[in-house]
């Protein structure tokens, strides 16, 4: 009985782990490099992620360079914003609510060729979109005006832009015009993944008890 149970229970256990592991942690969700300039980052994962000591920098790939310890703790699905403009000018523009966390003030500006990098407190790539339709990244989308999401979760690869869209004003993201002319959806990731209840995991492992049961049942028989 036990012997016949067991490889379920590891089974079980092993792709309980596995999820929690495959739901990521940050990532980069949206971004402009010219006009209302701003990167999106997206806490992926089910738990809470605490960004103290992470940073985020261009092309030139220094871990460090720009702090978003500000941002603090980020909860399950929360989404932040970096950008050029002051926090409450980007705000105003964007009819944020006071919920969304802004860091403003970013002097290190992206360009029409260039990347985008985020690294966790350790200093470790956690990250990276890089993009440039004319030369950098050829085919991939030129945010002047307007921003870039992932077309899919599956494209949010830690590559470059290939599989990302242009917003447009009443797209699937909740996509608006700032009060300067430019269209974007920040603030918000349309395609944040459920975050998990307690509860959904404990019929998860019951469910594959019941098959171990059930297993083990045939083979007695």
């Amino acid at each position: 009985m036990q012997s016949a149970f067991r490889p379920f229970l590891v089974a079980a256990t092993l792709s309980l782990a596995s999820a929690a592991q495959a739901a990521g942690s940050v990532a980069i969700t949206e971004w402009m490099y010219n006009g209302s300039e701003f990167i999106e980052f997206t806490n992926l994962s089910g738990a809470a992620v605490d960004l103290t000591g992470w940073s985020f920098d261009d092309d030139s790939r220094a871990a460090g360079t720009v702090s978003l310890s500000a941002f603090g703790t980020l909860a399950a699905g929360e989404t932040v914003i970096l950008a050029e403009a002051d926090a409450a000018t980007f705000r105003a523009q964007w009819s944020l609510a006071s919920s969304v966390k802004v860091i403003g003030g970013n002097s290190v500006n992206l360009g029409r060729n260039d990347e985008i990098n985020l690294y966790n407190a350790s200093g470790a790539l956690v990250d990276r979109l890089r993009f440039g339709d004319s030369s950098y990244v050829p085919g991939t989308i030129r945010t002047q005006d307007v921003s870039g999401n992932p077309a899919s979760l599956a494209v949010l690869d830690g590559s470059d832009a290939t599989g990302w869209v242009l917003s447009s004003v009443g797209d699937a993201f909740g996509s608006r015009v700032s009060t300067d002319g430019f269209i974007g959806n920040p603030g918000v990731f349309a395609l944040a993944p459920a975050v998990p209840e307690p509860a959904h995991y404990a019929l998860t492992l019951g469910g594959l008890m019941v098959v171990g049961a059930i297993a083990r049942r045939r083979r007695q028989a």
